[in-house]
């Protein structure tokens, strides 16, 4: 069998082993238990000469990290971190089962094979391929299978940063989530994520009275105001800001000037993302410009009979670069207006913006090895509206990008909408083509 077969076949079997494993983190700390699927690469792994290491940030939460020694004293070192987790899937609205793991003409179908079991699987096989074939990195090349991306990496990522740093440190860093086409066909270009919005999750907690839900009139419900509070979050519409990157973008889309002109205005930006008929594409470019506010959560002690005396919302908020905890709590106050005296707020997890250069060599070694399979396509440097353990190694001094390489095939706006969504699913084209990747820019960069 052909190695580039192989790699695939390789890639595809042990991401329907990772998604049957169903590691999914729901926020609780008993949630996740990556412990499975850090066995399963670790068996996958073992018998190839290779230092295993297993990390446990509280029960079953389980980081994994493999190492090849580099043969060079203080030569650059490469991380391909992905993450174990996954978040919860809704049963009904799904086509096949989403922990079946099953392949259906030609993709390979469950929570998890978009975000990012997919290279995960790829990665390690990448790894365990290059460790077979006897090749000797000449800085360390490390591999991080991580829990608790998805809840914040409080289990993880950060954990690992905060407990184990050196053995997790790395120069450079690949994981999440880059490699669709666009462009032209004269001019084709594949997106590679050097930046990302900040987190700033917040608790806004709405007193009023407890009561006798039968006596609702003239009450303080809290509930009530929480309603509201809601509402106005959701009506709130902050200025847009523009950066480098979203000027680069912009630059490189096929449209008219004229509609770039628009793009790049700061008073007609929202009337031209209202009117696209693509709702997915206007969500991502408004995301690329906005500060966001998304209220996804509400709980409190809630009973049908029972006025409830407080409430919390939680809000998933997303920064630009250059946005700080008091721009967030400004944003806050001018969306709650009248209400905001009656709001207390909490953070829960924060998360500055953050940015890593291209000028490097990992940035050469990449657009080398996307050019094998795709001579003449060139990287497009983009900011990523959600986030990653990217910023973790960031914030630890390395440069990481967010990479892969899919099928040309693959609609980036179908793509987008499998993130924790419904018939979440990978064709075998892209995992072939992005455990390539790994392998090439590894020989290319460490060689």
């Amino acid at each position: 069998m052909p190695v580039a077969e192989e790699l695939t076949g390789a890639s595809v079997e042990l991401l329907q082993a990772l998604i049957r494993n169903a590691c999914v983190n729901d926020g609780t700390a008993s949630s996740g238990q990556e412990h499975r699927n850090a066995a399963d690469l670790a068996s996958f792994l073992e018998g190839g000469g290779l230092d295993l290491a297993r990390y446990e940030a509280a029960p079953g939460r389980t980081t994994l990290v493999a190492r090849m020694e580099g043969r060079v004293p203080g030569a650059p070192s490469l991380c391909l971190m992905g993450h174990t987790d996954v978040v919860p899937a809704e049963d009904p609205g799904w086509t096949h089962d989403p922990f079946g793991g099953e392949l259906i003409d030609g993709e390979v179908w469950g929570r998890g094979a978009i975000d990012m079991l997919n290279l995960t699987a790829s990665m390690a096989v990448a790894f365990r391929h290059l460790a077979d074939s006897g090749f000797r990195p000449s800085g360390d090349l490390i591999f991080l299978a991580v829990a608790d991306e998805e809840s914040g990496s409080a289990y993880g990522a950060q954990w690992m940063a905060d407990h184990h740093p050196d053995a997790i440190r790395a120069d450079y860093v690949l994981t999440e989530n880059g490699g669709l086409h666009s462009g032209t066909p004269e001019a084709p270009v594949v997106g590679v994520n050097v930046a990302e919005k900040g987190m700033s999750w917040r608790r806004l907690r709405v007193s009023g009275t407890p009561g006798h839900g039968s006596r609702p009139w003239r009450s303080d419900n809290a509930l009530v105001k929480a309603a509201a509070v809601v509402s106005r979050l959701n009506q709130y519409r902050p200025r847009p800001r523009f950066h480098e990157l979203w000027r680069d973008q912009v630059d490189r889309l096929p449209i008219s000037d004229e509609q770039k002109a628009a793009l790049l205005d700061e008073d007609r930006i929202d009337d031209v993302l209202a009117a696209m008929p693509d709702a997915s594409a206007a969500s991502y470019f408004h995301a690329c410009t906005h500060t966001t506010f998304s209220p996804n959560a509400v709980r409190g002690p809630m009973k049908t009979n029972v006025i409830p005396g407080a409430v919390e919302v939680e809000v998933d908020v997303r920064t630009l670069p250059g946005e700080t905890s008091d721009d967030v709590v400004a944003h806050l106050h001018a969306a709650l207006g009248d209400l905001a005296g009656a709001v207390q707020i909490e953070d829960i997890i924060v998360s500055a913006a953050s940015t890593s250069r291209i000028d490097t060599p990992l940035w050469d070694s990449l657009q080398r090895a996307v050019g094998k399979p795709f001579p003449g396509a060139s990287l497009r440097p983009q900011l990523l509206v959600g986030f990653t353990d990217a910023r973790i190694y960031r914030a630890m001094g390395a440069v990481a990008y967010g990479a892969g390489l899919f099928s040309p095939s693959l609609d980036a706006g179908e793509y987008g909408a499998r993130f924790h969504g419904n018939d979440e699913r990978i064709d075998t084209e892209s995992l072939g083509l992005t455990t390539r990747l790994w392998v090439d820019v590894c020989r290319d960069l460490l060689g």
